[in-house]
Parts: structure tokens; sequence; C-alpha cells
């Protein structure tokens, strides 16, 4: 039914994405502003309206105008151009057809990296289906541009069957979510929609309208180096003053030891010489209180560690990123209810468990506009073992045109 979907996607992934971290402009690097253009062209071909770059932000966005009398409200879908910190040149997809749902995949040619069921046991819920995978040097991309894919397929299929009424669409494809800049700058008054939704959940069902509260902490810790044969009395040591603070965390608050609705906090970071060390930890939680509770350890440590010294000798950066975009969506919880009953009706049984991460929905539900996710069927991402089953993505699809249809009625 979406025989563009597959060759759509093989081209995405193929357009080298990755964000930059480092980088000071928006999006963070060419090849994004690259693959704007060209996603701006697609859907202009498609025949979306209203095709507009913003390089401001860098998001491209486009309308599917009404074609019902009813007054219906509107629905955004949006999903991410960039891809994670992990190889992204080179992109050469394998595809797997009918997998047997056991058998081992080698994605190298040497053999050297597999997918296989002992490791990655969520291959036995494809038996039957079509997988691409990486070739084992790269990661694929599914994350997001499955959701890109299923989107703009989404978009085409409705242009070509107007019997399916909806009300009017909006469309946005933005750079940066890998490094958790890219809705910074959206401008969510402009896109003029009454909720969204992004595509960039993982497994077939995945509906989630809670995300972490997230916050980081970058800290400098300034040594006194000296000779270390006369260092006695005389010497503090940055790079043991930080090993002492890590020490004092909670050592199962960490990401290897915690699940659910548990927060942590993470090292992610840790550089230094004895004369200045520094560390970076991301906090998460996703109960508010909890979160703050996190924040204010931490700058309890630091007061702590400085008043041990002759003077100040820790340095403390912290500053929030994004928060529990349930605090907007539960004021209203009929858009769940509207993609819940779009997956039933197309027989996905929905998965509404909480994210251990975030979304570009956490921002952009505090900028105005309540936007849950949908699953866009990836599974391992961020890395060579990441794959997606093109039958995952075409329910994907359908989700997106029930959703539209549901809304029209």
């Amino acid at each position: 039914m979406y025989q563009n979907l597959l060759p759509r996607f093989l081209k995405y992934v193929k357009t080298e994405t990755r964000s930059d971290h480092t980088s000071k402009t928006t999006p963070s690097t060419q090849t994004q502003v690259a693959f704007a253009h060209e996603l701006a062209k697609e859907l202009a071909a498609i025949g979306m309206q209203d095709v507009h770059y913003n390089e401001t932000n860098g998001f491209v966005t486009a309308t599917l105008p009404s074609n019902t009398e009813k007054d219906v409200r509107s629905i955004g879908f949006i999903a991410h151009m960039d891809t994670a910190d992990f190889n992204a040149t080179n992109v050469n997809p394998q595809i797997i057809e009918n997998y047997d749902g056991t058998s081992t995949i080698p994605l190298d040619k040497e053999g050297k990296y597999t997918l296989n069921v002992a490791d990655f046991p969520n291959l036995k819920n494809y038996a039957g289906q079509t997988l691409i995978t990486t070739d084992g040097s790269t990661l694929l991309g599914a994350d997001d541009k499955s959701g890109i894919a299923e989107i703009m397929t989404a978009m085409e299929f409705l242009i070509a069957h107007p019997e399916i009424k909806h009300g009017k669409i909006r469309v946005a494809f933005g750079p940066d979510e890998e490094i958790g800049v890219g809705a910074d700058k959206f401008d969510a008054e402009g896109f003029e929609v009454d909720f969204a939704y992004t595509m960039d959940g993982g497994p077939v069902g995945e509906l989630q309208f809670e995300t972490f509260n997230a916050a980081q902490a970058d800290l400098t810790f300034h040594g006194k180096n000296v000779h270390p044969g006369t260092a006695k009395d005389t010497m503090i040591n940055a790079i043991q003053m930080a090993i002492d603070f890590q020490n004092e965390f909670p050592q199962n608050e960490v990401p290897e030891q915690t699940e659910g609705y548990e927060g942590f906090y993470h090292l992610h970071g840790f550089n230094g010489t004895p004369e200045e060390a520094t560390m970076s930890y991301i906090i998460r939680d996703h109960d508010r209180e909890k979160f703050e509770a996190r924040k204010q350890f931490i700058e309890n440590l630091v007061a702590k560690f400085n008043a041990k010294y002759d003077q100040k000798r820790v340095s403390l950066h912290l500053f929030d990123q994004y928060y529990n975009m349930r605090e907007v969506i539960e004021k209203d919880m009929s858009i769940i209810e509207l993609a819940k009953q779009a997956m039933e009706e197309l027989a996905i049984q929905p998965i509404i468990e909480p994210v251990r991460g975030g979304t570009d929905g956490s921002k952009i539900s505090f900028l105005g506009i309540p936007t849950p996710n949908i699953f866009a069927g990836g599974e391992n991402m961020h890395g060579r073992f990441e794959y997606v089953s093109l039958q995952a993505m075409e329910k994907a699809t359908d989700v997106i045109v029930k959703i539209a249809e549901l809304n029209a009625k």
C-alpha cells in the first residue's frame, strides 16, 4: 500500500545528517541544512502546501489543508532529521526479507558484528518480516528517519485518497534533537496546531506521554599542584578531589541499576590533571520534587567540599534541559485516547510506559502544544546494531492516517 515507504527510507538513511554538540550554529551541521532543503522539495512534490524552511530554527514545515466541513482540531506530526553521536558516514543498509525470528544476522563481511537473539531477544518479534539493518560500520538512522519517512508517506497517502476526511494537518522536520537543543527555537505559535505527536518512539505500540525531568551539572575542581616530592600538606590534587566528590553519590542511583520511574545521576564526562579536573553529570527523574531534590543534593555537596578548603575549589554550572511533558498532557488526555483508539482499531496493542529519556515533545509541550510520542519502529538505536522492520514502519504510517481520520469524526 505504501510503495514509496522503503525506497524513501533508504534514501534518507544514506544521507549523512549527524548533529554536532560542539557547534554554535542552528542547525549544528550543514548536512542537516542540505537535507532539510531536500525534504522541502519532496513535500512540495507530493502536494503539501505552505512548505517553508525556517533559517532561524532549521525546521521544515508544511500543511495539508482540511478536507472536511466539520470544525475539528488541527494536528501536527513531528520528526527529527539528525542522527546520534556514532559513525553516520556512508550508511549501507542491508535488507533481510522474511526473517525467520531465530537466525543470526551477520552485519559485516567478516562476521565480527552480528544481530542474534541471545543478545537482542526482540528479534523474535519479527519473524516473517523484512528487516533493514546496518553493515556493522555505522548506525542506521531509523532514529528518526523512519519517523520522517512515515510522516511523508502518510501525507502522500492522504493526498492520494481524498475520500479519507481529515482536519488541518501540519508537519515539521527539525534538527539537533540528539544533542538536546533542536526544539529550543521551535516556533510553536507559528505552527498553529491544537496538539501534535512526535513519531520518534521505538517498537510497535509505544505511546508515551511521560518523560524525565532533565538537568546537567558541569563541575570544575581547582587544585594546587606542586612537585610530588615536596607535596606533603601543600598539594591539593584536583583529580582526587573529583574522585572523592563522585564517591559521595548514592552508588545504586545510576543508569545501569535503575528502571521504570527510578531516577539517576549519570557521570558522563571526567577529565583532569592535579591542577584542574572537570566532571559532567546528567540528572534525571520523572517526579519533579525528586528532580529538584537531586539538583539540591549536588549544590549541597559543592558547598560541603568548598567548606573543607582554604578557598573555593569547586565551581558548578547547573542548568535544566527539559521537563516531564506529563505535566502538560495530563490536563487533556483526549489526545492520548485518540492515539490509543487508532492503534486498537489497527489491532496494535498500545504500550504506554514512561520514556527513560526525552523527546522534542518534552520542550514543545511546554511551549504550548501538547506533544506525546508514538512509535517509529526502530530498535537498538544509536549504534551499529540498529535495525527496523518495514512492517513496523508501515504500521506507524497506518497510525498517522488513522489518527487523522478518527480526529475528523
